[in-house]
This record gives structure tokens, sequence and C-alpha cells, in this order.
């Protein structure tokens, strides 16, 4: 879970701090960032950013934990969610897509991550569980036949969310548009070239 915020030089919390380092995680990338970089950015010394975190890898592991969570959040709710096997996978892509609206530049972070560092292997680790679940679904809706069977689950849960994680490259929210226009989107294009006739 997140860290609550402590208050610090006056404007910047935690959470105002972690906006601004996921910023220009990035726009520079996590390793061409430094602490002296953030302190510029911010227009406060490096120790006034150790009072909230003990270091830059502490911002990423806040960073990418929000996405994550914000994931799994979702599958958790997929679980309990009544209906068949295609309709839960239709609820966590919604949601996933959801979640990437809200928290655009932490999913974005999340994707550019490349296990340099113990908080990014971590990081796709829990990436590989959450890509479980979905070929797990996957797998049960082509069982219970709403699934075309002839493409390979996990080929077809990573085709998903390659839809889904490309939204990070050309999104960017307007103002008056909502999130779940483009939820409905996503899964009127994904889900009608997945269902079965059977299923439809």
């Amino acid at each position: 879970m997140s860290t609550p915020a402590r208050r610090g030089r006056p404007g910047y919390d935690l959470e105002s701090l972690l906006q601004v380092a996921v910023k220009l995680f990035n726009e520079r990338g996590y390793d061409g960032t430094s602490m002296e970089d953030l302190s510029r950015k911010l227009g406060i010394t490096k120790s006034a950013i150790y009072h909230h975190v003990p270091s830059k890898e502490e911002l990423l592991r806040l960073a990418v934990d929000r996405a994550l969570n914000g994931l799994f959040a979702v599958a958790a709710e997929t679980e309990s969610f009544e209906g068949r096997a295609i309709e839960k996978l239709e609820h966590l892509v919604r949601g996933s897509v959801l979640v990437l609206v809200d928290q655009l530049p932490f999913v974005t972070l999340l994707l550019r991550v490349r296990g340099n560092t113990k908080v990014e292997r971590a990081a796709l680790a829990r990436r590989r569980e959450f890509d479980r679940l979905v070929t797990e679904l996957v797998k049960q809706a082509e069982a219970e036949g709403d699934v075309r069977p002839d493409i390979d689950p996990a080929v077809t849960a990573r085709l998903l969310y390659g839809m889904v994680n490309s939204l990070i490259e050309w999104y960017r929210p307007r103002r008056g548009s909502a999130g779940t226009e483009l939820a409905d989107a996503v899964c009127k294009i994904a889900f009608d070239g997945l269902r079965t006739q059977q299923g439809s």
C-alpha cells in the first residue's frame, strides 16, 4: 500500500513529490533521472526530498505499486463478479482501461520498467502474475465455448493487453472526455473479434 503523505516544505508533500518524480522518470527514464534533477525541478534541496523518502528507488516503488495495486483491485473485483468467464474477462479489461486513464503517468512508468533494479524486478513479477490471471480467464471462457478456440489463450491474453497497454503511447485526457468511452471502444473492438458465434 502507498505510504501516507507527510508534510514537508510548504507546497510539497509526498503526493506532490511523487507526481513530479513520475513525470521526470517518464520524460528522462528512471536511470536518467537523479535526485539532483528532482530537487532542481521541485526547487527544494535533496535533504527536503529525503524527509519524505529514503531513496529514488522508493519513489519508483511507490509509483509502480500504485499502478499495480489499481490493476489487482480490478482483478479482485472480477473474481467476485457473477457471470461467465467472458463477462469477467470483459469486466477486467474495462476496469484496466479505467485504471490506466485514472493513473496514466503511473501506468506509463510501470509499462516502461525493464528489470534493472530490485523494485523493477518485483514489478515485473507482479505483472507476470496479472498476465497469468488474464490467461486463466481466457482459458475458462474458451472452455465455456464463448471464446474462439483457434488462438492460444496466452496469445489472446497478450493481444488483449497489448491493445490496452498501447493506450499509454497515444491517449491524452481531454476536458469533458470520459474514460468509460475509451473502455467501451476497447471492449467493442476486442470482444467482437474474440467471441464465438455461440457466445455472441
